[in-house]
């Protein structure tokens, strides 16, 4: 669990530019002391600056860094308490997995017994226990991420920033890979600051995400918080899948001119001229196309007074069964009120 007290990153009103690309452009944000807590965003939304900022490898042009109430202008990041972990693992290939564990250790010149007994309790963390001797180039993807993850946390960082650590990975490993994370960051303590574009991962590990976008913080907040109620149409719209309502069918479903989001999963198909339970909005359509993905099928239904709105469904029957879904069948979307919600146009 995140500690209450000092935390362990502070951004206040933080800018850095590349000429006329502002990357950072006056974030403001804490991460607590033992947090999980994620960047995410598109290519370009600031989210790595944000990270090469906090471990030194850049400085900002105006604002304040702090690490542990600490400001951190002008301190290399050698001299920082944090750690990175790169996509690329950047494992030295002539060394022995151990030895590329080892070498923070080595550096600091702490003696060769020492350093050997971390480095096999680190492996072990990682479930690498017997490959001490092996080479980064006899060991699979998600192994050579295990041994850079190895290497990171063998000098007992405060805080360890992780750079789309598992993009190289495919996407079983991927998954399994954000489970063995959560949990190592559980059993280590400390700080994880996470970049990804992927919300998947996002969603499945973080205490709290930070939604970037254009160089700026759209919304923080709990997974949950983020995904159940977006603050702007961007963050509807990149976190997951979304109907983005506006003009009529908006104020249709919404009871107001304004812009609102609906997942899919949330709208109900019911046979036309259904009952609407109370506490729920409706609209009429006909279905107009279903694509079948396994373990659910969205459901593509064209509004009878203009629009249309996309439905996901759990595939619960198995195989094609999805009667009264067929193209052309007149259906009754419903819609729980409280799923209507409300965003704002992207900061």
């Amino acid at each position: 669990m995140a500690g209450e007290g000092v935390p362990a990153v502070t951004f206040q009103g933080v800018c850095r530019h590349f000429g006329e690309v502002r990357a950072v452009d006056e974030v403001s944000f804490s991460i607590a002391d033992g947090e999980f807590f994620s960047m995410l965003g598109p290519s370009g939304s600031g989210k790595t600056t944000c990270l090469r900022l906090i471990a030194g490898f850049e400085r900002p042009d105006r604002g304040h860094i702090q690490v542990h109430g600490v400001n951190v202008e002008g301190v290399p990041p050698f001299d920082r308490d944090v750690n990175t972990v790169f996509q690329d693992y950047a494992l030295f290939p002539h060394m022995s997995v151990g030895e590329n564990v080892e070498y923070g250790l080595m550096i600091r010149k702490v003696p060769r017994a020492e350093r050997r007994k971390r480095a096999e309790e680190m492996l072990g963390l990682v479930k690498l226990d017997g490959l001490y001797a092996r080479r980064p180039g006899q060991l699979s993807g998600g192994q050579r991420q295990r041994v850079a993850l190895a290497r990171a946390l063998i000098n007992r960082p405060r805080v360890l920033l992780l750079d789309e650590p598992l993009g190289a990975l495919d996407l079983k490993l991927r998954e399994a890979m954000q489970a063995e994370l959560k949990t190592i960051q559980r059993q280590v303590g400390i700080t994880f600051v996470y970049v990804t574009h992927d919300q998947g991962e996002a969603l499945s590990m973080s205490d709290r995400l930070a939604v970037f976008n254009h160089g700026r913080i759209e919304q923080i907040g709990a997974p949950a918080e983020v995904y159940d109620h977006p603050a702007t149409q961007f963050v509807a719209g990149f976190v997951g899948q979304t109907n983005l309502l506006e003009g009529y069918l908006a104020q249709r479903l919404g009871g107001f001119p304004a812009s609102y989001a609906v997942r899919p999963e949330r709208i109900r198909i019911l046979p036309a001229e259904a009952e609407v339970p109370p506490g729920f909005a409706s609209i009429d359509g006909r279905v107009s196309a279903v694509t079948y993905l396994g373990a659910n099928s969205r459901v593509e239904v064209e509004v009878d007074e203009g629009g249309r709105l996309q439905v996901v469904e759990q595939n619960v029957e198995g195989g094609m069964a999805m009667e009264g879904r067929a193209p052309g069948t007149a259906v009754r979307l419903v819609i729980e009120r409280r799923h209507i919600q409300a965003v704002s146009e992207s900061r």
